[in-house]
């Protein structure tokens, strides 16, 4: 069931202030945070505010919106007009957002509460949340794991029940990896159908805004929320919103669903793969039926994704520089020595080593040799998913090889960790929509994600599936606790 409507309920029927509902989440982030680590920035003062001022629109017994007094946390490359926007950055470190993304402002309209905002990979760029430049976060199912990334702190703050909601972003795999590994579900949208204004840029071709929640009742409420046309957003499609929730039901009956065997075979573990067998063999006795198939060019579509978003990335994040806002080191002596060190210490590791890769594909002698040639690929990996479409309703694999792994595993090994994208990567390379929901735990309880992929603008066929799965999966999955 809903959480969000369960709670709506609760308020219209008097049983549950928000100003209780608000507290109690606070409380929750100030004896577990300190170890989760999931927020950045936490706004209680005017969270309270705004719960008691709706305590009294309830109690007059106004109309109100469905998500009016929901505790939603925000990832921290999302706007929300006067707070912080950071991108995990020491960079942006004591930057304050001069507007409202329009996801925020959706929510905003409709009084969900925004709490606070959530930790990321620095810029989004990262798979595990180690590389934020102020906290690494923790997975709320083992605090000796990761929670994936680069959306970790919102997956770990509504897996730790620290906020109802989240909002994320996916790049490459950002909402649903981290849902896998934390336990919850991730939705990525088709892109388009959600605004990409105000969040800060990663890759802009890939990029997407999606909710990570506990059910998939409510990411269909989420998604109805913040979807639709907006003229701020060059490539937002003219799809009026979506009406997910009011039409969900829990129907596989008669779909066919293809299995890539590329990302079911020797690279995926052999806890997820026979995981993710037995949620296919339970869909089959539910009226679906599965194969395997073959998507040869799935197998580069790793190496085609890091040309083609660090490029963009490079493009992106050459407007940091110290010259207009941001971090500028002291000691700049020139306008090449303010450049350089600024974004020398300003920026991380990871996002340097990007930007790097990037700049490399984009320059004179290699813009052809790799950049076009990827997005030749990138092309064909569009193609094949058509042509699969043309004989599956939807495409099924693991959402992410293993499952969560543990902290500091990965950091003498950054390709390993770009692995852990595999099977998201192709999904926004041609722009689907797709969620990550869970499927049965490995033997010692780590959670499983199972990710479900539709044609674009499909995505109530998505929720329909996904909502049957939950179902099916609801009386043998049990979360381990959390802290």
């Amino acid at each position: 069931m809903s959480r969000i409507q369960a709670l709506a309920d609760a308020y219209r029927q008097g049983h549950r202030l928000v100003s209780d509902e608000v507290s109690a989440r606070l409380s929750t982030i100030q004896t577990q945070d300190p170890t989760i680590k999931a927020f950045l920035s936490v706004q209680s003062d005017l969270a309270m505010a705004q719960a008691n001022d709706l305590d009294h629109r309830f109690q007059k017994g106004d109309p109100m919106p469905l998500l009016a007094g929901i505790p939603i946390g925000i990832k921290d490359n999302i706007h929300i007009n006067g707070r912080p926007t950071t991108c995990a950055s020491k960079m942006l470190a004591t930057y304050t957002a001069p507007y409202d993304a329009s996801v925020s402002r959706h929510l905003l309209s409709q009084d969900a509460i925004l709490i606070g905002k959530t930790n990321m990979d620095e810029f989004a760029m990262g798979s595990s949340t180690e590389h934020s430049a102020f906290q690494t976060t923790r997975n709320p199912r083992d605090v000796t794991r990761v929670p994936g990334g680069s959306s970790g702190g919102s997956a770990a703050a509504v897996a730790a029940d620290m906020v109802v909601a989240a909002l994320g972003s996916d790049t490459g795999g950002s909402i649903r990896q981290p849902a896998a590994f934390c336990g919850i579900v991730g939705l990525k949208p088709t892109y388009g159908r959600v605004s990409r204004y105000g969040l800060v840029a990663f890759a802009s071709s890939l990029d997407q805004i999606g909710p990570l929640t506990h059910t998939v009742e409510d990411a269909a409420i989420l998604l109805d929320a913040i979807s639709g046309f907006d003229p701020l957003d060059s490539t937002a499609s003219t799809h009026p919103p979506t009406t997910c929730y009011h039409h969900l039901q829990p129907d596989i009956q008669g779909m066919t669903i293809g299995v890539p065997h590329e990302l079911l075979g020797e690279t995926i573990d052999p806890a997820v793969k026979a995981s993710v067998i037995t949620a296919l063999d339970q869909l089959a006795a539910h009226g679906a039926r599965w194969e395997s198939f073959s998507m040869p060019v799935l197998n580069a579509a790793v190496s085609t994704y890091y040309i083609i978003a660090p490029a963009e990335a490079s493009s992106n994040l050459a407007r940091f520089d110290g010259v207009r806002y941001g971090y500028r080191h002291p000691n700049c002596r020139t306008v090449k020595d303010m450049i350089t060190n600024s974004r020398g210490h300003g920026l991380g590791d990871e996002v340097k080593r990007r930007i790097i890769i990037g700049t490399y594909v984009l320059s004179s002698g290699y813009y052809d040799a790799y950049y076009n040639q990827a997005q030749q690929v990138r092309r064909a990996i569009t193609q094949s998913f058509h042509t699969a479409f043309q004989r599956y309703d939807l495409i099924v694999t693991p959402t992410a090889p293993s499952t969560a792994f543990e902290l500091g595993s990965h950091h003498r090994d950054p390709l390993g960790m770009y692995l852990a994208d595999i099977a998201t990567i192709p999904v926004n390379m041609a722009g689907l929509p797709a969620i990550s929901i869970p499927c049965n735990p490995d033997p010692s309880g780590l959670p499983i994600g199972l990710q479900l992929i539709a044609p674009a603008f499909e995505e109530q066929r998505l929720l329909n599936a996904a909502l049957l799965h939950q179902t099916l999966s609801m009386a043998t999955h049990t979360p381990k606790e959390t802290l």
